[in-house]
């Protein structure tokens, strides 16, 4: 196996700021293992103590019925997700803010308990009214409108299961999901704003539903005003079901392993891959680590900027932070829209505290310059914390300094979508970080890195990262293929969970996640991450993003590409070049010299903030694209790069 960088391994652990500690649920190391351990040693008593915090109708009888790899959590209980997320509230925080939500052209809303509970209630009505019953699946495509966590509380509400496909998908990808999830209704809008441009949410929604014979209605909120096609009968739009529907819907009790929804992973080729989660353990897992990883209090302003389209959105956006009776902020646009300094401005605005976005925009932000933060007051930050890819150490050094000012700790958070909630994070008091690594396990979850026969791998050695025992919010099923779940997840390393992720440990415990098992290139018989090489290019002063695909080669087998994004105030130069190919080989060793490196000015991106290497690799490859290009944000970067490409052929 690949040795890691000693001198990151051996790095010394960033303890948490001072101030931070003094106020911080957990405050050492020491209290950390305790809490650990106790869940280690009694994992049973631990969740079913942590249940304590949802609102049950009734109680549990059973914490975990467990027959590998099917778990059934808090058996016997029942409740209402919807009404731990709005109605237990009312009593001390019906005027409490719930959301302030700001549209891409600058206009705000603000919604207390109150008034979203009026709303949900009111949607809900509507849907029953539409003849959606408990169980029914609801496919959700929408832009980022206040509409979107309404309508997913709605259906939670009343015990239907919500599909929400990415309002970036093409009419042939949300044709397929809503044909795998047998949805019923379809919830869409006129149109969405992107970056100043309407993205045609209906137009594709007609097409995708002219496939799929299970869509009944399509509900649609008027949010452009754009002029539609409209099919009498089958569309509505959604205020006037709203105007006509009650506020009163009393929360019904449903089972802790009720559906709560179906959500496709990204990237996925072939048949659709439908993740399932059910409602007790899933809200628990979302709740639980909201307020733990985030050390949340009941003043912060939180901000997660991820798309509801994606998981983050779901756990981390609605689930978590309502649960926990947070007040959230949810913005509708991109980051860079009008200015590069959109984020910073918004964190000023509403005095923003806790702040949770993506290691790729991290990068992005660093690139774009510190002219842009410099001129906004970001004091109100206490917190920072990164999710998707994972964060190279130079990244995160510049997030720590530049946005936190070097007060606010960052928490460097490690999951899936299959895993519902975070699974690997520091805790924000407790854990002394390390640039790169999201350090330790949070009490409740057996994380190893180990080899495929299930032995741990020594510190510095590459494994395979797995889950060892069964948790709350782990996702159930693949939505009508359980042979799926269980080749998938369950027998690579028969009777774990299989994350897909190599790793690697350092002697202190902590984990390093390298990226996909996928994402590893193989030259001349060595086996190197392409984070690891991305984490080195990165470090160089001129870089602020890069990504590393291999291509073909005859005599290594493959080599190494590097697309190459570079900081505000260096210029692409032939030297230049040379110079990043050589400081590779410096830092890994001449094994990793990369074979060419490649500048662009921006890197092929989802929604989502991922980079899309796959497209990287048909490029490095052929020198164009003719893969799927439906989740990809902006076409003309990836053209951009295959005409480069061309050129230098």
């Amino acid at each position: 196996m690949q040795e890691f960088d000693p001198k990151i391994l051996n790095e010394k652990p960033i303890p948490p700021p001072a101030e931070f500690q003094r106020r911080a649920r957990l405050r050492s190391l020491d209290e950390y293992r305790k809490l650990y351990d106790r869940a280690k040693i009694d994992p049973e008593g631990f969740w079913g103590e942590q249940a304590k915090m949802l609102d049950w109708f009734a109680p549990p009888k059973k914490i975990l019925e467990w027959n590998v790899p099917h778990a059934k959590w808090f058996l016997g209980g029942k409740l209402n997700v919807s009404h731990n997320c709005l109605d237990r509230h009312l009593a001390k925080s019906a005027n409490k803010i719930a959301l302030y939500w700001e549209a891409e052209d600058g206009k705000h809303l603000k919604f207390t308990y109150a008034q979203l509970h009026e709303r949900v209630c009111k949607f809900a009505n509507a849907l029953l009214g539409l003849g959606v019953k408990d169980g029914d699946s609801v496919a959700v495509y929408m832009p980022m409108i206040p509409e979107l966590p309404i309508a997913l509380l709605a259906c939670a509400r009343i015990g239907a299961i919500h599909s929400v496909i990415f309002g970036g998908f093409s009419a042939t990808a949300l044709s397929d999901r809503i044909s795998d999830a047998k949805s019923k209704l379809l919830i869409t809008a006129d149109g969405g704003y992107r970056r100043g441009h309407v993205v045609p949410l209906k137009e594709t929604a007609d097409k995708a539903a002219e496939a799929c014979p299970s869509i009944e209605k399509i509900v649609v909120v008027k949010r452009t005003g754009e002029n539609v096609a409209w099919k009498n009968g089958r569309d509505l739009w959604w205020h006037d079901l709203e105007a006509k529907a009650s506020s009163n819907c009393p929360a019904p009790s449903f089972d802790a392993e009720h559906p709560l929804y179906i959500l496709y992973t990204s990237g996925t080729t072939g048949k659709p891959k439908g993740v399932l989660h059910t409602s007790a353990g899933y809200l628990l897992g979302a709740m639980y680590t909201t307020q733990l990883v985030f050390d949340l209090r009941d003043d912060d302003i939180y901000w997660c900027t991820a798309d509801i389209g994606w998981v983050t959105g779901h756990s981390y956006l609605v689930y978590g932070p309502l649960a926990n009776c947070a007040t959230c902020v949810m913005y509708e646009g991109a980051p860079d829209f009008p200015k590069k300094d959109r984020f910073w401005e918004i964190i000023e605005r509403y005095k923003v505290s806790i702040f949770y976005s993506s290691a790729t925009a991290v990068r992005a932000f660093m690139a774009w310059g510190n002219d842009w933060i410099a001129k906004h007051d970001l004091s109100s930050l206490r917190l920072l914390g990164t999710v998707g890819e994972p964060i190279n150490p130079a990244a995160w050094k510049w997030y720590f300094e530049v946005i936190g000012g070097k007060r606010c700790p960052i928490v460097d958070t490690w999951w899936q979508t299959e895993t519902g909630a975070m699974m690997i994070s520091p805790l924000p008091g407790a854990t002394p970080t390390k640039p790169g690594s999201a350090t330790l396990p949070l009490p409740g979850v057996v994380a190893r890195v180990a080899t495929l026969k299930g032995e741990t791998v020594k510190p510095g050695e590459t494994g395979y990262l797995i889950i060892e025992k069964p948790w709350p919010s782990m996702l159930r099923t693949i939505f009508g293929d359980d042979e799926r779940f269980k080749r998938d997840y369950w027998s690579r390393i028969p009777g774990v969970y299989f994350t897909g992720d190599a790793a690697q440990c350092d002697a202190d415990g902590y984990i390093w996640v390298l990226g996909r098992v996928d994402d590893v290139i193989k030259v001349a018989g060595h086996r190197l991450s392409s984070m690891e090489i991305e984490s080195a290019l990165v470090s160089h002063p001129a870089v602020a993003e890069a990504a590393v695909v291999a291509r073909p080669d005859e005599i290594k087998g493959e080599a190494i590409v590097c697309f190459v994004t570079l900081r505000s105030g260096h210029n692409h130069s032939a030297a230049l070049r040379v110079a990043l190919i050589e400081h590779v080989a410096v830092t890994i060793g001449s094994i990793a010299r990369p074979a060419e490196v490649r500048f662009a000015d921006l890197l092929p991106k989802t929604r989502s903030g991922k980079i899309m290497r796959r497209l990287l690799r048909e490029v490095a490859e052929k020198g164009g694209v003719s893969g799927d290009t439906t989740t990809l944000e902006d076409m003309a970067v990836i053209q951009k790069l295959a005409a480069a490409a061309i050129d230098e052929d």
